[in-house]
C-alpha cells in the first residue's frame, strides 16, 4: 500500500529526525513517519500554549509534510478501499492542522493528533507475520 524504502528514508531526513532508517523495513518506516507526525503535532500544541507562533507554524508545517507524504505514498490500486479511507483521513488531518495553525485552535490540533494516534495504533497492531509490504502490498 505504501511506496519504497528510499522515499521514506529521504522524507525522514528532510524533517530532521535523527534516527537510522536505512535498515528499517517498510512497515517500520511508516511507523516512524506516523510517530514523527504525532511528535510534531504535540510540539505545535506546546508552542501554541506558549504563544510561540514561529515554532507552532514550523511544527505544523513539518507534520503536514509527513502526512502529505504518507498520503502520496498510498497505492490506491493495491490498497483499494483501505487506501481510499486512509487518504481521506490524511486529508482531513491536514485540514485540521491548517485550521489549527490559521486560527490558533488547540481543538483542531487535538483532532489531528487523535486521528494520527489512532492510525499509528492500528498500524502498530498489525501482527508481525502480516507486516511484509510486498511492492504495493496490503496494510
Amino acid at each position: 500500500m505504501y511506496g519504497t524504502n528510499r522515499q521514506f528514508a529521504e522524507q525522514y531526513r528532510k524533517v530532521g529526525v535523527s534516527t537510522s532508517v536505512v535498515d528499517a523495513d517498510p512497515h517500520k518506516l511508516v511507523a516512524l513517519l506516523l510517530a514523527g507526525a504525532c511528535e510534531r503535532i504535540r510540539t505545535a500544541e506546546a508552542a501554541l500554549q506558549r504563544s510561540d507562533q514561529a515554532r507552532k507554524g514550523k511544527a505544523i508545517g513539518e507534520a503536514c509534510s509527513i502526512v502529505g507524504h504518507l498520503d502520496g505514498s498510498l497505492d490506491h490500486e493495491a490498497g483499494g478501499e483501505i487506501a481510499a479511507n486512509l487518504s481521506a483521513l490524511y486529508e482531513f488531518v491536514i485540514v485540521r492542522l491548517t485550521e489549527g495553525n490559521l486560527h490558533n485552535d488547540p481543538a483542531a490540533l487535538k483532532d489531528a493528533l487523535n486521528l494520527m494516534m489512532e492510525i499509528d495504533s492500528a498500524w502498530n497492531a498489525i501482527p508481525g507475520e502480516q507486516r511484509q509490504i510486498r511492492g504495493a502490498g496490503a496494510p
